[in-house]
């Protein structure tokens, strides 16, 4: 008889912030089911999926933290390693995003969304890196970014400048981290139906949205999710400062697709 073969994972431990929800909750649950035991932050208290992993007979840490405070989000990573021994993968999914031109916006909500975006990844990022040079024995971190971090997106410019920032931001850490073995690449999600999306649209909206995109529809967080594991999976050794695009063909001049021009 065959022996098992382990899941990809086995014996690692993952971190992954905003993990309540959306992307963040669904590569939460994939790193699980692909073998991780998963600390799982976000700002609501990410019960739900943690749950959901124990039901599938993994060990999950739910930790209610917000991201934008650096001390917060350190112990936080302390508490994962005194809790479950270790940290091997890091997935950043926490957003926060207000949509006003910049001429008027509020700039509480601003700085919220730059504090959340970016900082909140840089915090996630530089004290699990720590904790893997302090454990020599390599790792990996993922960064869900955006397309706006290259699109110009109107009304959006804290968010595009913290996406942007935050692509920048995960190539220089590739770079510093090489000699510690751990690996940095980011993710491009397309338009995802999430919550965070109702913020901005309404159910109607998205409906009737989807079609008008090249894909057709809005994607699922579990097809990025999949994306983020195959990053973070130890077999994806020699993938290291990329930008992974899962955007279901936003990138192709779909608009042009009909020989219409028209959106």
């Amino acid at each position: 008889m065959a022996e098992a073969v382990p899941p990809p994972f086995a014996g690692q431990v993952a971190f992954v912030t905003g993990a309540a929800n959306g992307i963040g909750r669904a590569s939460a649950v994939a790193l699980a089911d692909a073998g991780a035991v998963v600390a799982l932050l976000d700002l609501r208290p990410p019960d739900e999926p943690a749950a959901t992993i124990r039901g599938r007979g993994r060990r999950a840490l739910p930790l209610t933290v917000d991201v934008s405070d650096q001390a917060a989000v350190e112990a936080a990573v302390a508490k994962t390693v005194a809790e479950l021994g270790r940290l091997d993968v890091l997935v950043t999914c926490a957003v926060y995003s207000d949509r006003e031109p910049f001429t008027t916006a509020n700039m509480a909500g601003f700085r919220k969304t730059v504090e959340v975006s970016l900082w909140g990844s840089f915090y996630a990022l530089r004290a699990a890196a720590n904790q893997m040079i302090r454990q020599g024995q390599g790792g990996a971190v993922v960064i869900v970014s955006s397309p706006h971090s290259t699109i110009a997106f109107p009304n959006c410019m804290a968010y595009n400048m913290s996406k942007a920032a935050q692509d920048q931001m995960g190539r220089t850490a590739a770079v510093e981290l090489l000699p510690h073995k751990i690996r940095v690449n980011m993710v491009h999600p397309g338009w995802t139906d999430t919550p965070g999306e109702r913020k901005f649209f309404s159910e109607e909206a998205l409906k009737k949205a989807g079609p008008k995109l090249p894909s057709g529809r809005l994607a699922q967080p579990e097809e990025i999710a999949r994306g983020v594991v195959f990053l973070a999976d130890p077999a994806s050794g020699f993938i290291n400062g990329i930008t992974l695009k899962i955007e279901g063909g936003l990138n192709l001049p779909w608009w042009s697709r009909r020989g219409t021009g028209e959106f």
